[in-house]
């Protein structure tokens, strides 16, 4: 390894701190294999003989930026300075941890430290590093952002996402390849057709660079000369570093697939003990000087284990698991004003978003031609006129980065409104929002201030790919807020409300209500509780439980029919769902209809009607019933959609339970 000529640049001090940098996480590692054996630790990831690319990396940014690592990058830990007693915890799942007992390993993050952990799925930390370099960039920060993936990571949509959006709005972005040659037991060969990573790069017309990672000065120096770059011209650049992992993906699975001369020819390129032999005989450092740094180590190992070992266990509390889903939060109480405008749905949608981007400068709007061309509702239009690109940002077509994105801007203090073009297309960004977004503030602590509209359900003759009500896909994930207005002065007030919210909220927006209803609205700014439900109609005789697009069907039916004795609850938020307001008038009316869009089999109608004959049983005169489309995809021919809806059978279902 060319160790001598990349030495003339740096102190016997300088080198002497980045082997006390190298050698800690190796000597942990070796700890943490003995303790996995003697059944102290769950399961343990390996980077022995990967050290050198953490630690060069995090030795050569600056201590206020960014790293999000992944499992094999204990050197970025290490060398942020994170208290050993703290990591250890955090191996033993104790609290003073960072996670709480709620994760293991390396899944979480410390913003005081810069570092954003990784989750087990591979890939989706890009687009978070593309949404805090994004947020940089806002705000002139010269400071550059870097992110690891594997090899066999670079195989999922999200590292395209992640690179071509970083390409595409310049975001000074390092993305770091580690190439150890496998994805878990997969051969390179097996997952990959190109000869080399920076033969990706050019793909999405970034500069690749390749070096070798076990080499920590090359690791040091290239990305010390490269941030620099980044720094003075933002851009993003792939940085593919050979290595080679000598231990398993993780240790029970062994490394029996790999080739015995390969792992001897790698084993000949060790970091530490390459780098050591340059210290010791071309530097003439003393075994002993090295020998007194591998000892002190050791000790600051043993006595931060005594600590962490020591440390108080978790102690069970059900109600503070259910409080750390989301940050504590007061909403404000802003009441409407009495000047009002007649406003159709979308035109409160549009005012709404329209007056949190003057209220709240931090806003970003991210979404499919949201800017010149205003969306395909026309929600947006003429935002990009009023408040620039920069805050009404026009996305490559890549769901998944741009969830990411907003967590990475929130991160870094933005609130972040992210534009599902179609409700149905939020499948593309699934992982995100419901392994990331969800589960982010129960894991660490870290909020998130994301806001992802979602243009809902039938009625319009848009087949089965535009036209699904998927609301219940995520009313199953905890750490997910959801709202569905039925009205415009309801949409305009939650949206605000939602915005405000620094928690993650699903916005459902039913596209057949955009230019069918009207009503007056406020033209000022106000809020909406969040999670609280609204009684359309009152009446003792039965309750009908709903939201969305089926309020309206379901006011149709009663007003045209002239039905008395009705009392009608749009739930408005879905999560939470307001079931003070549920119980009471059922035990009031004695009947329940719980009528919505969506298919009967799985859909919130079943929970509702659950959470009714748990509470309210002996109050029950009818059998509580649900009414919702069918168990079908939705067709497109306007007269098989007809059929799939429930709108069709309300009349019948109201008059079956008041005569029941």
């Amino acid at each position: 390894m060319d160790f001598t000529k990349r030495a003339e640049r740096l102190t016997k001090k300088e080198l002497l701190a980045f082997y006390k940098a190298l050698a800690l996480p190796r000597r942990i590692e070796e700890k943490m294999l003995i303790l996995l054996r003697q059944g102290k630790i769950s399961k343990w990831f390996s980077g022995i003989g990967q050290e050198a690319i953490s630690v060069g990396c995090t030795l050569a940014l600056k201590k206020d930026e960014f790293i999000l690592p992944m499992h094999r990058n204990l050197g970025v830990f290490t060398t942020r300075d994170i208290p050993l007693k703290n990591l250890f915890a955090q191996f033993q799942g104790k609290p003073s941890g960072f996670t709480n007992g709620r994760d293991r390993s390396f899944h979480f993050g410390s913003i005081a430290h810069h570092i954003v952990g990784m989750i087990s799925h591979l890939g989706p930390q890009l687009a978070i590093a593309d949404g805090i370099a994004l947020a940089h960039k806002l705000k002139k920060e010269k400071k550059v952002t870097a992110v690891f993936t594997g090899d066999g990571g670079t195989s999922e949509g999200d590292f395209h996402e992640a690179l071509n959006v970083a390409a595409v709005w310049d975001l000074p972005v390092l993305f770091i390849i580690e190439n150890n040659g496998y994805g878990l037991s997969t051969p390179s060969k097996e997952q990959f057709r190109c000869k080399q990573f920076t033969d990706k790069a050019i793909g999405y017309g970034i500069e690749g660079v390749q070096i070798d990672g076990n080499n920590i000065l090359e690791v040091y120096q290239t990305i010390d000369k490269l941030a620099k770059s980044i720094r003075k011209n933002p851009r993003p650049i792939l940085l593919e570093c050979m290595t080679f992992r000598m231990r398993g993906h993780e240790e029970a699975s062994g490394t029996k697939y790999v080739p015995k001369k390969l792992m001897e020819e790698w084993a000949k390129k060790d970091p530490l003990r390459n780098y050591e032999g340059f210290l010791l005989y071309e530097k003439n450092i003393p075994p002993e000087t090295l020998d007194r740094i591998n000892n002190e180590i050791k000790e600051q190992i043993n006595t931060s284990l005594e600590i962490a070992y020591k440390a108080e266990d978790v102690s069970v509390n059900t109600l503070k698991e259910h409080q750390d889903l989301f940050m504590p939060f007061t909403p404000q109480v802003i009441l409407p004003s009495h000047q009002t405008k007649n406003m159709r749905l979308v035109d409160a949608i549009s005012d709404g978003l329209h007056w949190a981007l003057i209220r709240h400068e931090n806003t970003i709007i991210m979404g499919q031609d949201i800017a010149e061309y205003g969306g395909v509702f026309k929600i947006t239009e003429g935002f990009v006129e009023e408040f620039g690109k920069e805050r009404i940002r026009n996305t490559p077509l890549c769901e998944s980065a741009i969830v990411g994105c907003g967590i990475g801007l929130s991160i870094k203090g933005y609130k972040a409104i992210v534009e599902m073009q179609f409700a149905d297309f939020v499948t593309c960004g699934f992982n995100q929002i419901v392994n990331n977004l969800a589960k982010l503030h129960y894991r660490w602590g870290q909020h998130c201030d994301v806001v992802i509209r979602m243009p809902t359900g039938a009625g319009v003759a848009a087949g089965p790919f535009h036209s699904q009500s998927n609301e219940a896909w995520f009313f199953h994930v905890p750490g997910l807020k959801i709202v569905y207005p039925s009205t415009p002065k309801e949409a305009k007030g939650l949206l605000i409300s939602a915005i405000e919210d620094p928690n993650p909220v699903l916005f459902f927006e039913h596209k057949a209500l955009y230019r069918s209803i009207r009503e007056d609205v406020p033209e000022e700014y106000y809020t909406l509780a969040i999670g609280k439900a609204d009684i359309k109609t009152s009446g003792d005789r039965l309750t009908i439980i709903s939201y969305g697009a089926a309020v309206q069907w379901t006011l149709e039916v009663i007003e045209k029919n002239a039905i008395e004795s009705v009392e009608l609850i749009d739930l408005r938020s879905l999560a939470p769902i307001d079931y003070q307001a549920v119980f009471e008038s059922v035990k009031k009316t004695s009947k329940a209809l719980i009528i919505h869009e969506d298919n009967l089999t799985g859909g919130i109608g079943a929970e509702i009607a659950a959470q009714i004959n748990e509470h309210c049983f002996t109050y029950l005169d009818a059998p509580v019933t649900r009414l919702a489309s069918l168990d079908t995809p939705i067709p497109f021919n306007p007269k098989l959609e007809d059929n799939y809806l429930p709108k069709k059978d309300i009349l019948s279902k109201i008059e079956a339970l008041l005569a029941y």
